[in-house]
């Protein structure tokens, strides 16, 4: 107010015959407060959150703990790469950024440092600064560095710090799992249908690692496709790995997208699981067959696995069966339900998802013992007895 008096408050007589010149010093004045007014104003405009953020949030964005994130932008259209888009929130990509930029600095590192595709999706703004920090924790490893020099190890262990424990956990457990799961299907008969049981085991421990591996929720670091892309190429790069994993700020996934997850993943596994079939059988005949030779008497009591209907079989399952468990195993149970209660205690995690690893490969193995003998590929030793 004392300024504005100043500066309008009538002066003596002599200030009608006051030159111009001498009203040019107060210009600049107030020219500089109103330039001033306009920063002010335009940096509240830039941090007032916009009304179009609560509206456009469709999809399930958070960080990488699974907390929800108040500006992850809803679905938005493909773009030329068939990449799924943000809906227009721009704000969501330079939060990301932003926040990843800030750990780096506190870090002490620069892009520079990072490998190609993370830094490129830093600067796209694809990545927040959680995952930059993950990524920093799991460097100090040897292992850890060693294995992140391979894409798709790097885009899981990004997204989950526990995938190598799990993978080690199926893996590990998996041979015991799938004989106890034999024997109790198959009690007195066990021994007796010895060479089958070791074929399943074979075809198990084979397809093991893949079953983690392909459902397994990612960081997607993949560079963009090409223009000439089909719009099926397009449309399966734009589905996460897992149907059901939580998106990453900044981006959705439409219901059309996590189904097309489902089905790629099942056409994956059932390769995996026809190939995996293929080498447990011959594996298996070849046993037969050398049985055979030292045992004569062994001749009547075995029979050749059925190679060709037994693979086809296994395929099948694995694209159905294990596809939907193992999706369902790492999307829901793990992701968004242990690890936000757990994810401060990570031993009991990894307890927690052993317990739970380790039921689903067993339940599994009852089952393929079921629709094995339903589809015909097994029949129970006594069924063959009788049919001779």
């Amino acid at each position: 107010m004392s300024i504005a008096a100043s500066l309008f408050t009538p002066s003596p007589p002599s200030f009608s015959l006051l030159p111009p010149p001498s009203i040019t010093p107060k210009f600049p004045f107030h020219l500089h407060l109103h330039l001033r007014l306009s920063s002010s104003a335009t940096s509240l405009r830039h941090t007032r959150p916009s009304p179009f953020l609560a509206l456009s949030a469709g999809g399930d964005g958070g960080d990488i703990n699974g907390n929800n994130n108040n500006n992850s932008g809803g679905g938005g259209g493909d773009d030329d790469n068939g990449k799924h888009g943000s809906g227009g929130d721009e704000n969501a990509g330079d939060k990301n950024r932003k926040e990843a930029m800030i750990v780096l600095a506190e870090a002490g590192r620069s892009t520079e440092s990072l490998p190609k595709d993370l830094a490129a999706a830093i600067q796209a703004g694809r990545i927040p600064g959680s995952v930059v920090e993950r990524f920093l924790g799991l460097e100090k490893s040897g292992l850890m560095r060693w294995l992140m020099q391979f894409g798709g190890f790097k885009e899981r262990l990004l997204a989950d710090d526990l995938f190598l424990a799990k993978v080690a956990m199926e893996c590990g457990v998996g041979i015991f799992t799938k004989t106890a799961a034999e024997y109790e299907r198959r009690r007195e008969n066990f021994f007796k249908e010895l060479e089958i049981v070791f074929a399943d085991v074979v075809m198990a421990v084979i397809a093991d690692f893949m079953l983690v591996y392909l459902p397994a929720p990612t960081v997607s670091l993949r560079p963009p496709l090409a223009v000439t892309a089909g719009a099926i190429s397009k449309f399966f790069y734009s589905c996460p790995d897992n149907a059901f994993q939580i998106a990453l700020p900044g981006t959705s996934y439409s219901l059309l997208q996590r189904l097309g997850a489902i089905g790629r993943n099942g056409a994956k596994l059932f390769a995996v699981g026809t190939t995996s079939s293929l080498v447990g059988t011959a594996i298996t005949n070849a046993f037969i067959n050398a049985r055979k030779v030292v045992d004569s008497s062994a001749a009547d009591e075995v029979e050749n696995v059925p190679i060709l209907s037994t693979s086809v079989a296994y395929g099948v399952y694995m694209a159905v069966s294990s596809n939907l468990r193992y999706q369902v195993l790492a999307g829901v149970i793990e992701q968004r339900i242990l690890e936000p209660l757990l994810h401060q205690h990570k031993l009991m995690l990894s307890a927690t998802c052993f317990v739970v690893r380790t039921g689903n490969t067993f339940l599994g193995s009852l089952l393929w013992v079921d629709y094995a003998r339903l589809v015909g590929i097994q029949k129970a030793h006594e069924e063959n007895n009788a049919d001779r």
